[in-house]
């Protein structure tokens, strides 16, 4: 019957996997507007596109009782769309504030803690499955500095993107390869304690 999208938890992107896994077209990128566009017209109601969104934003109904209770519980969602654009790792860069050229990280390390992240296209997931970069650094020293660096290359010998950069006293101290979702922030934090420590 009808695609619904809880825009206050989706983070409106091209790579969405919703679209991806529509088999029809209902749900596509809108290059104008710069955002999913929902056509039920050609909705099958399958539930490829729910089943392909890794946070539930995505709902299918089915029935008109469906639809106005899936419309009810988006419209009564407390959460906004200032909570989620919030720069996480392993998500798309939102502001500018983080962003280095890769050519820029050595001139970007000081005598302090310095966390890059170096993350490529395919390495892209969705803001709410993604770990706030503030909740990373909240138990560090004030004057950590964290960046964010698209990669071409591979001069740190990443074994997988996205990977944090840890740095001290301007020297790679150690390196967590992979994204960590937002359930596994205590695990992320750990190993950067484990890197610094040693």
């Amino acid at each position: 019957m009808a695609v619904l999208i809880n825009f206050k938890i989706c983070d409106n992107a091209k790579e969405c996997g919703g679209i991806a896994a529509c088999p029809t077209g209902a749900l596509s990128w809108d290059e104008e507007n710069e955002t999913i566009k929902i056509d039920n017209d050609k909705c099958i109601s399958c539930g490829a596109c729910e089943r392909n969104c890794p946070i539930g934003a995505i709902k299918v109904a089915r029935t008109l009782e469906e639809f106005e209770k899936i419309k009810e519980e988006i419209d009564n969602d407390p959460r906004t769309v200032k909570d989620l654009f919030v720069d996480r790792y392993g998500a798309a860069p939102l502001s500018e504030f983080f962003m280095i050229n890769e050519d820029e990280i050595e001139s970007k390390l000081t005598d302090v803690i310095v966390l890059v992240e170096v993350y490529n296209d395919d390495s892209i997931e969705c803001l709410l499955k993604s770990i706030p970069i503030k909740e990373i650094t909240a138990n560090m020293p004030s004057d950590t500095l964290f960046y964010k660096a698209e990669v071409s290359n591979n001069k740190y010998n990443v074994s997988d993107f996205p990977s944090l950069l840890i740095f001290k006293n301007k020297e790679l101290k150690g390196i967590v390869n992979g994204y960590y979702t937002n359930n596994q922030k205590e695990e992320l934090i750990n190993e950067i304690k484990k890197i610094l420590k040693d």
